[in-house]
């Protein structure tokens, strides 16, 4: 069943749901892709919701409530479906992480599950669909995979710059001055810039040793938790863009979610290179302030996920 079969006792009962319910979830998107779905726009910034993220929400859901009827839940695209609250516990579920590439027949997509306690992640769990494979971690416990508990990764920086991987939350702007230099820096200088549409993914890479890091502005807050927490339970450091602890808390405004993930060794290498971008960014010159006649500013438009 769960493939973190040494977890603290209190948490036991959580993770299995969890996983459980991933993987339920998993075997539906599994059946119906790449054709078996209906998919609209969602907002007005290019992104989209499937019949599938709204199937596997209630499936997920629903579990969830089973075995925990006095926690809250919040979902990515129902909100908060659960009025409980108890003792601080929020689960944090996303259905269907990729949804964009679902829609044109991409296979990168996976199922996330965080339990939350005052807001930090405890258990986090990632399914992938199509390989069927699953990843968890419990807060203290390590993350363990289809073959076992993941041993952290250790490599020296490699001549041609790290693997890197790239997200950025909804309500970030094209013409963000912030993001552009980080996006900007990161492609010159690093071997390849993974922009995958689906952060969990990505974190699941980085918890494997398949990429170096991961950096993220402003990112969104349903999937951050799980994917940090297989991470950090796998030995990745994270940080914020300054080098401050990052606890992955899914509180707060999204300024708060910027970060930078590698492993130890790599770390120090990366942190450069976004320091180097806030460089870049401080001494470019002000945009100009909008006249009377002139064209609108553009308005902000997320990033498809």
């Amino acid at each position: 069943m769960s493939p973190n079969p040494r977890v603290p006792a209190d948490l036991g009962p959580e993770c299995r749901t969890a996983v459980a319910a991933a993987e339920a979830a998993g075997a539906l998107l599994r059946s119906r892709f790449p054709g078996g779905f209906t998919a609209r726009p969602k907002g007005g910034g290019g992104d989209v919701v499937t019949d599938l993220d709204l199937l596997a929400e209630r499936l997920v859901t629903d579990r969830i409530r089973e075995d925990f009827p006095h926690d809250r839940i919040l979902a990515e695209e129902s909100g908060d479906t659960g009025a409980g609250d108890a003792g601080g516990r929020t689960w944090l579920v996303d259905p269907l992480d990729g949804s964009n590439n679902v829609v044109i027949g991409l296979p990168v997509y996976v199922v996330g599950i965080a339990l939350c306690v005052d807001a930090l992640p405890r258990v986090g769990v990632v399914h992938e669909p199509l390989t069927g494979r699953t990843w968890s971690a419990v807060h203290g416990a390590g993350t363990h995979g289809p073959d076992g508990r993941l041993a952290p990764v250790r490599r020296p920086a490699a001549p041609a710059g790290p693997l890197l991987a790239w997200t950025q939350g909804h309500a970030v702007r094209r013409d963000d001055p912030a993001a552009r230099a980080l996006r900007h820096t990161l492609e010159l200088r690093s071997r390849r810039l993974l922009q995958l549409w689906a952060p969990l993914v990505a974190w699941a890479m980085l918890a494997r040793g398949d990429i170096d890091g991961f950096v993220g502005y402003r990112a969104e807050a349903i999937d951050l938790p799980a994917g940090a927490l297989l991470a950090r339970e796998a030995g990745v450091t994270l940080c914020h863009l300054d080098g401050r602890d990052f606890p992955a808390s899914f509180t707060g405004p999204d300024t708060d979610r910027s970060f930078v993930a590698a492993r130890p060794e790599l770390l120090p290498g990366l942190l450069d290179l976004v320091a180097t971008a806030a460089t870049a960014t401080a001494a470019a010159p002000a945009a100009p302030t909008a006249v009377t006649g002139s064209a609108p500013a553009p308005s902000p438009t997320p990033r498809p996920r």
